[in-house]
């Protein structure tokens, strides 16, 4: 059976002689645009082997010896001895880990060390000390915000940079705040107290 010719011809490609020559000419002035481009400032380039890193971690720089590949996390706890952030799930998802980060919440399990340098880094231990507590440290005590107290000190954080923000909070504000955090005790309500009585004492 003989074939059918197909609906709607393609006409064949061509290629004249000065389509040629334009096609050429603006790959080759892209090329040389891109040649005499300026280049950026070149990243320093780290390899799998421990390097030095200067952390300002509560007020002070610390110099750390530690893979590129570590976490800002670990780098606090077992460089620096700084254990009041905990590792806990290590995905972002608890809240555990919370420290401050020019002044903003992070989870430090997500963070490299290496790219905290440079970066005003506070954890709960710069907060306040058992002399002396912070408001907001004062005031989980006083109304029993805790039970096992391992979520403790990354509340404690998340709720201080809340109160920054949001110096007196509503409780819609709080809850929003505080939503990066667990408490598997679920002592929520405590907190929710805690974080109220700290802002009327800072106010």
């Amino acid at each position: 059976m003989p074939k059918r010719p197909p609906k709607n011809p393609q006409p064949p490609f061509t290629l004249s002689r000065r389509t040629f020559l334009k096609t050429v000419g603006v790959g080759a002035a892209a090329t040389g645009l891109v040649a005499h481009a300026p280049h950026p400032a070149e990243a320093a380039i780290l390899g799998r082997d421990a390097v030095p890193l200067a952390l300002k971690v509560n007020g002070a720089t610390q110099t750390v010896v530690v893979e590129p590949r570590v976490t800002l996390l670990r780098a606090l706890r077992n460089a620096l001895g700084l254990t009041g952030a905990k590792e806990v799930c290590e995905r972002g998802a608890c809240g555990g880990c919370t420290v401050l980060l020019d002044g903003e919440p992070v989870c430090s399990c997500l963070m490299l060390a290496v790219d905290a340098v440079g970066h005003e880094i506070t954890t709960v231990e710069g907060l306040g000390t058992p002399e002396k507590l912070s408001p907001v440290q004062a005031a989980f005590v006083e109304c029993d915000a805790l039970q096992c107290g391992f979520c403790t000190p990354g509340f404690v954080v998340a709720s201080t940079a809340l109160l920054n923000r949001h110096p007196n909070p509503s409780l819609e504000e709080i809850k929003a705040g505080l939503a990066g955090n667990i408490c598997r005790c679920g002592t929520y309500s405590r907190v929710i107290e805690a974080v109220q009585k700290a802002a009327r004492q800072r106010g």
